[in-house]
């Protein structure tokens, strides 16, 4: 509700070039109780002054030289295109089309000459609450707007650490820590961004990809942390984790949800179309799972797993060289070699234990599930 107080504090500014009129508009203001009026003899300084002084109403004559008040509406609602601007004419004129007109530029009341002195008063109060009113709207919609909007962040911080602690469930079972999905998670967003993918991509590429070994959940810890080589039938149950990955992952309508089944059923596809599950071939395996192949595979070679040790920074550059063209999209792989400096610095600040090369010959990309 607005008080009396609050509408005898506003702001009234009055543009009125005739100087015994804009004085005599003052005085009634000012024998009435308004405490905060400020005059211009002209509209040279209107925009600034608007923009400053920031008035509840405006009283505006229509008729000044150089620059008449349809100009000023003009320039206003231009300036302020999404604002109530509580504009009280000024006129001597009483043909409708002019009043039609002013309507039309956005004026919202009149003040006729000669100045009734009830009319000035309870016209000024009438326009000075319908602003501070919608300004109070305004401003709680504003708070609405912010508390959803705070709301919904928390919400979906929520949704993806309920998600990523679905992927670290996946990945304690293979390692000791889950240090592995948070260090591929940043080498795919740093390599997407150097793919030029958008910030929005690269932000969901970055939520989705810990969840690329959800499937694990359901291999077996006699496969899953078998030290030695795996039998070709434990092999082939072994790959049946990035199909049952897709599966938890499938149904969603989310673009979060649909990346992580991508992420899931893809990352072990190969460029020469010798992958699993689907042997897709070259750009058909989408560009997620190409940037999460790559990622899964050099921090796989760069970890110590059950049945692996870890191998040096340098031999799994050189692994994944080797690799283009077989393993990996070319362009991808070039990309993911320019952006090394960044991928070492991930690996070193989320690293903690050294990494320790292998004793075992060949090194082969064979190694890695």
């Amino acid at each position: 509700m607005i008080t009396s107080e609050q509408i005898l504090n506003a702001k009234i500014l009055i543009l009125e070039d005739d100087k015994a009129s804009r004085v005599l508009l003052k005085h009634i203001l000012l024998s009435s109780g308004f405490i905060n009026i400020r005059c211009l003899p002209n509209a040279t300084r209107i925009a600034n002054v608007y923009r400053s002084y920031k008035p509840d109403v405006l009283i505006l004559d229509l008729n000044m030289p150089k620059v008449s008040g349809f100009d000023v509406m003009v320039r206003l609602r231009r300036d302020y295109p999404d604002d109530y601007l509580p504009i009280i004419i000024i006129t001597g004129d009483s043909d409708d089309s002019v009043h039609l007109r002013a309507l039309s530029a956005g004026a919202k009341d009149f003040l006729n000459k000669p100045y009734d002195r009830a009319r000035v008063i309870m016209r000024c109060r009438n326009l000075i609450e319908t602003n501070l009113l919608h300004n109070a709207v305004k401003d709680q919609n504003a708070n609405l707007a912010s508390i959803i909007h705070e709301r919904t962040a928390e919400l979906h911080q929520s949704r993806l650490d309920v998600i990523r602690r679905l992927g670290y469930a996946a990945e304690y079972r293979d390692t000791d820590t889950g240090d592995h999905i948070v260090r591929m998670s940043r080498y795919c967003e740093t390599l997407a961004r150097a793919l030029g993918m958008t910030d929005e991509e690269c932000e969901l590429l970055l939520a989705t990809s810990p969840l690329h070994d959800v499937g694990k959940i359901a291999i077996p810890d006699s496969i899953l942390l078998k030290p030695g080589a795996l039998t070709p039938e434990e092999l082939t149950v072994m790959r049946t984790h990035a199909e049952i990955g897709a599966e938890i992952l499938s149904g969603g309508t989310s673009s979060f949800l649909k990346m992580a089944e991508t992420v899931a059923l893809t990352h072990h596809e190969r460029w020469d179309g010798k992958g699993y599950p689907r042997g897709l071939k070259g750009e058909a395996i989408p560009l997620v799972g190409r940037i999460c192949a790559i990622c899964d595979v050099f921090d796989a070679l760069t970890s110590e797993r059950p049945y692996k040790k870890a191998w040096t920074f340098e031999a799994a550059v050189k692994e994944i060289k080797r690799m283009s063209e077989v393993y990996f999209d070319p362009e991808v792989c070039d990309r993911f070699l320019r952006v090394l400096p960044e991928i070492k610095a991930i690996s070193r600040d989320v690293n903690t234990p050294p990494h320790r090369p292998s004793r075992r010959q060949p090194l082969t990309l064979g190694e890695t599930r």
